[in-house]
């Protein structure tokens, strides 16, 4: 680094020193406090934690729906007149009261293989879910990062323009004491250099209108009430090597293993495949396994008195519940035979579902390559322009030195001062936006790769 250079830095970190002066914890965020904030406040990304929720529930279901059904029941019936009575197997007359308690189950024990797919079909959704969920979070973190890395390209180019600022009205006021000793070397020197300071104070303007909307914007995507005087922390000075590491086709192949977009949209393929599987699965016949036992109990019952053959006394209740005691195992097969053609169209849609899903993850990672390939060229076209500027802004640095001691010497005129000083100032401001579309968009191809936790 040249001493001109080293001196220009040192006015624009003078600048930025000013403007940080005062700040306290409660007026500056960090990156991660963004994060976090974003995050947390995020109504997609709630959304997208209870979707996954509610596939888990989904899921949890379809391998209970593995397990037998198992139900009691408990009935008193009071009749009157002549009816049957199930517990002495005969007609009687007048009233009766007759409990009854039965304990019943069943359960598949095969439909084509339909619930087992349904169990797979249910896992891959809610495995989805999960991807929706952190893509949901990738999401935010990524357009929080690049959003933050705005604001502080922003602040970087409004302390270059009060940097400038600073250097035009030093100008003004040494061209001022010439006129008053009448020493410029033209009439329209000291026009010349209040023009600039204007225009240099218009800039400073127009650049902290472009940081407030860069921080509106940021506050928005944290989803919390903006504040002005808010101030962000600077990231740590990153070098532009230029070698981000791997090429095109390697990112390209890391993302598919990692983005979680398209993770989900792979998931959603193979849950859609396993619900065909399933629906096809009930065309087969279903076979159940059943049972159960009961016991009745009624007060018409009766039995010789012992030791009395000619009358008789009503069987105890406990004595019926235990003696009444009945129990029974079932097979049975329900075969379809036509169903108003509702399996046929289930298993129709559930074609044009995997249809979808197929096109869907085809989709993502159709994008996915085409933004990986936008990202890194991107990055390497910011990065050859980071390249070129810095040598144009060391050589301007060196010009406008020598035509500001030609100007102050009165060699030169202010047209050309002006123009000097005019050309450092945007090869500066190109230089700053050329890092950060660097740093931008190597942040882009890190979150395509998974590898934002590493920022």
């Amino acid at each position: 680094m040249t001493r001109i250079t080293k001196y220009f830095l040192t006015i624009i970190l003078l600048v930025s020193s000013v403007i940080t002066y005062g700040q306290t914890a409660d007026t500056v965020l960090t990156l991660q406090q963004c994060l976090d904030i974003a995050v947390k406040n995020n109504l997609q990304v709630r959304q997208s934690d209870r979707n996954a929720q509610s596939a888990n529930i989904d899921f949890r279901q379809s391998k209970e729906n593995l397990l037998p059904n198992i139900g009691g029941s408990i009935s008193r019936q009071l009749s009157n007149g002549h009816s049957y009575s199930s517990v002495s197997g005969g007609y009687i007359g007048g009233s009766q009261t007759a409990d009854s308690y039965n304990l019943t189950g069943q359960m598949t024990i095969f439909n084509g293989l339909s619930l087992v797919n349904a169990v797979k079909a249910a896992s891959y959704a809610y495995q989805a879910g999960k991807m929706d969920f952190q893509a949901a979070k990738d999401q935010v973190t990524v357009n929080i990062i690049t959003n933050y890395l705005s604001v502080l390209d922003n602040q970087e180019i409004l302390n270059a323009a009060k940097s400038q600022l600073a250097v035009q009205q030093e100008t003004v006021n040494r061209l001022e004491i010439l006129e008053q000793q009448g020493a410029n070397k033209n009439a329209s020197d000291l026009t010349d250099a209040r023009g600039q300071l204007a225009g240099a104070k218009v800039s400073v303007v127009n650049q902290q209108n472009s940081l407030d909307a860069a921080k509106l914007t940021l506050f928005q995507l944290m989803n919390i009430p903006y504040k002005p005087d808010m101030h962000f922390e600077p990231l740590n000075a990153q070098d532009l090597t230029g070698n981000y590491g791997t090429d095109p086709e390697a990112a390209y192949k890391t993302a598919l293993q990692q983005f979680a977009a398209v993770k989900s949209a792979t998931l959603k393929r193979q849950g859609a495949e396993k619900t065909l599987a399933s629906q096809r699965g009930t065309y087969w016949p279903t076979l159940t396994l059943g049972g159960g036992i009961g016991t009745v109990y009624a007060n018409t019952a009766t039995q010789p008195i012992p030791g009395d053959s000619t009358h008789s006394q009503i069987i105890p209740y406990g004595t019926q519940f235990r003696g009444n005691y009945n129990s029974y195992v079932s097979v049975g097969l329900n075969i379809p035979i036509f169903y108003n053609g509702v399996r046929r169209n289930n298993v129709s849609k559930a074609k044009l579902n995997l249809l979808n899903a197929r096109d869907v993850e085809d989709n993502a990672k159709v994008q996915l390559r085409q933004q990986v390939e936008t990202s890194y060229y991107n990055m390497q076209a910011a990065y050859n322009r980071y390249q070129a500027i810095q040598e144009q802004v060391k050589v301007y640095t060196e010009s406008f030195r020598v035509y500001k001691l030609r100007f102050e010497s009165g060699i030169i005129n202010s047209v050309d001062y002006i123009f000097a000083k005019n050309s450092l100032d945007a090869a500066t401001l190109n230089l700053i936006s050329a890092k950060y579309d660097y740093f931008i968009n190597s942040k882009i191809l890190d979150y395509y790769q998974g590898k934002l936790s590493s920022f």
